[in-house]
């Protein structure tokens, strides 16, 4: 794997290829890069940081004298300023499986693709993208450049082009943490699910609630070596993808589960569309006064009825011809008509004014349909996002995707999400966090979580201790830059506040594992740890693998290598041999007795030897000749 980038998205994302997947990394940075200590990845894994502190220490080795591109363990760092065909072919382009671009100058990326692509049609692009609508154009561009060069054979999943954005991948991790305070997630047909730890089998349960069990734990409960020093035994240890059997027998191990990610707080009012109601086009107090013009209206049409003795519908008629005075005067008629006539002017004095006031509110309703909501009265339970930038956008998109009750803070006018906001009907308070009262205006007090993702840190910062001093159980999330500095306020609020829930993320931490997953292929979804251990995801289509294929769900499953967890909803309708039960809408739950069709596409859970084996990773036979 070729790892290519000047922040710290590309340290972190070749440290997690590395302990993650187990691959062998070369890491490309500018020679600027020597003098930065890169992020941390997983700081519980001692081998991940003494594996990055190895590259990088022997990057200033060589800037002191050494040779460049010199190995370092399984790793390998090559300095250079500019990504030409050159440095990509010291890097062994031409021999990798795949490439990641993870500059922050979109066009830097883009060049550096094309020429990639070109030295090796058949290596596995992944770039880091802003702009969306263009990434796309490019992934079709560089896919097509590699089915010309390679006859067609470019077009498998081992020659794909994959466009992310790190903003993209890291919102519903972040959406995530606000609900459920853990950004281990995964994200697969719209859902975002999370694996979560659950205490042993008690007495008469058979199985562990959520949608599938992904592993046992070890009999020491943390994975980590036995009190003696000497590590736990290999039947101590974890146990990935049990059957049901195992898990029943299991006594006194706690499981790994996996679950979807809901939040089950209130939820906002339905979003009301461009035109509003007509109820809600004038204040109370508008439609208390056109209700007494009315009446009046009606009164002095049947004192008219009864002066006049005409029917009332004419009555009526000549009342309105009073009231805009249209009519003739009343001379030379009766006292009482004269009166009712001067009456109906007058009516006509005071209604005017209340037209005038009606056009005038009715237009201000308009106005302010498209305008920005206020944060309703006696909310509560919602999520409190602060900043409308690039990453609190997307993870805007992805809180209202799973019906969570958002309110805004964002200090510019201007800022590019106000837009999204707006659209969504989502309220949003326009202000200074620093400033006094807008955390407040924002039902701060009443919030579920605050989620700080604004581009400063200090911003994040101060506004996550003032929320805290309001409410000191509020859940924080906090997105920080620094990694040592998100460590150390970590730690100092958690600390401090010893019951409440602290996150504070970088988003190159959060968007490592979907760059690295998708290196290793488009199939691949994501990987969850489960203690020493990883297992991984995988969107694959049935058809071809004869383990899968014709099988039902129950006989595809194999114990400790993969198993099928549900359907791709895109096949989720199309007909199917055999006589198993159809699959439940969304295609999660399937049981045992389905037959998997050669159309389906499946979502399975997989160690890395069985995956490898599933699939017959060509990459690895490469490499093997």
């Amino acid at each position: 794997m070729v790892v290519c980038g000047d922040g710290g998205l590309a340290h972190r994302l070749a440290g997690e290829l590395r302990v993650v997947y187990g691959e062998q990394v070369t890491l490309v940075v500018p020679p600027s890069e020597r003098t930065v200590r890169p992020p941390v990845v997983g700081r519980a894994r001692a081998a991940s940081a003494a594996l990055l502190d190895r590259m990088v220490n022997a990057a200033v080795n060589r800037a002191n004298g050494g040779n460049t591109g010199e190995p370092t363990g399984n790793g390998r760092v090559v300095e250079a300023t500019e990504v030409t065909e050159a440095v990509l072919a010291d890097a062994g382009v031409e021999r990798a499986a795949a490439l990641a671009l993870v500059y922050n100058d979109d066009e830097t990326n883009i060049r550096a693709a094309l020429t990639a692509r070109r030295l090796n049609p058949r290596l596995r692009l992944v770039l880091r993208l802003y702009n969306r609508r263009l990434g796309q154009h490019i992934e079709e561009l560089l896919d097509q450049a590699s089915a010309l060069a390679t006859g067609g054979a470019g077009q498998d999943l081992d020659a794909s082009t994959t466009v992310l954005s790190d903003a993209d991948t890291a919102a519903p991790a972040l959406a995530a943490t606000a609900v459920a305070g853990t950004t281990k997630v995964l994200q697969t047909d719209g859902l975002l699910l999370r694996a979560v730890e659950r205490p042993p089998l008690r007495p008469g349960q058979t199985a562990h609630p959520g949608l599938a069990t992904l592993g046992l734990l070890s009999t020491t409960g943390n994975g980590t070596a036995a009190t003696d020093g000497s590590e736990s035994g290999e039947e101590q240890g974890p146990l990935l993808l049990p059957d049901a059997a195992t898990v029943r027998g299991a006594t006194g191990r706690g499981a790994v589960v996996l679950e979807q990610v809901s939040y089950s707080g209130p939820s906002l009012p339905a979003a009301r569309g461009v035109v509003p109601p007509f109820a809600s086009l004038f204040s109370r107090r508008l439609r208390w006064s056109l209700a007494g013009l009315v009446g009046c209206v009606i009164a002095l049409a049947v004192a008219l009825s009864v002066v006049t003795h005409n029917d009332l519908l004419h009555a009526t008629y000549l009342t309105l011809l009073d009231l805009f005075a249209i009519n003739d005067p009343a001379t030379g008629l009766s006292t009482g008509r004269q009166i009712l006539q001067l009456l109906s002017g007058l009516v006509g004095l005071l209604l005017l004014p209340v037209l005038l006031a009606a056009v005038l509110e009715a237009l201000g309703t308009f106005r302010t349909a498209s305008a920005l909501r206020k944060p309703p009265r006696g909310l509560g339970g919602h999520v409190v996002l602060l900043g409308l930038g690039k990453i609190g956008t997307r993870v805007l998109t992805r809180l209202r995707e799973l019906h969570i009750p958002v309110v805004c803070v964002e200090s510019d006018p201007e800022a590019r999400g106000l837009a999204t906001a707006r659209r969504l009907r989502v309220p949003v308070v326009l202000g200074d966090v620093t400033q006094e009262g807008v955390l407040e205006a924002a039902k701060i007090h009443r919030a579920h979580a605050l989620l700080a993702v604004t581009s400063a840190d200090t911003t994040n910062l101060e506004a996550a201790l003032y929320a805290r001093s309001v409410r000191p159980d509020l859940r924080v999330v906090l997105r920080l830059y620094d990694d040592d500095f998100a460590t150390a306020v970590y730690r100092t609020l958690r600390a401090a506040h010893p019951h409440a829930s602290t996150r504070s993320r970088s988003v190159s931490h959060l968007a490592a594992p979907a760059f690295a997953g998708a290196m290793m292929g488009r199939q691949i979804l994501g990987a969850i740890p489960v203690e020493r251990r990883v297992l991984l995801f995988a969107a694959v289509d049935v058809g071809g693998h004869p383990q899968l294929e014709g099988k039902t769900v129950g006989d595809a499953f194999r114990a400790g290598a993969w198993r099928v967890l549900a359907l791709d909803k895109r096949t989720g309708e199309q007909a199917h041999e055999g006589e198993g039960e159809r699959p439940p809408e969304g295609g999660w739950g399937l049981p045992d007795d389905y037959v998997l069709g050669p159309a389906d596409r499946v979502v399975l859970a997989a160690t890395r030897r069985g995956l490898a084996e599933l699939l017959g990773r060509r990459s690895r036979e490469r490499a093997g000749a």
